[in-house]
């Protein structure tokens, strides 16, 4: 697995409620083996912030990768 081959992102735009809103994952092999979730969110523009969720095994970083996009999506994320 290269790293960037699992990038997702996700946008939100509301101008009513002057919201607009990304949300980056993806999935990147860590020096030790292992493989995190790196997620990045915040306002468009805006460095954001960032979170690493770590995972022994590309099919439980996958699987969380997708769970969170499809919490995120229920949301009113959509792909950008």
């Amino acid at each position: 697995m290269d790293p960037g081959d699992d990038l997702l992102l996700l946008k939100r735009v509301d101008p009513v409620r002057n919201m607009n809103r990304f949300y980056h994952l993806s999935v990147e092999p860590t020096l030790f083996g292992g493989f995190a979730v790196r997620r990045s969110w915040g306002r468009v523009g805006t460095w954001g912030r960032t979170r690493l969720d770590l995972f022994t095994d590309a099919s439980s970083a996958l699987a969380h990768q997708q769970k969170l996009a499809f919490q995120k999506q229920r949301r009113g994320y959509r792909p950008a």
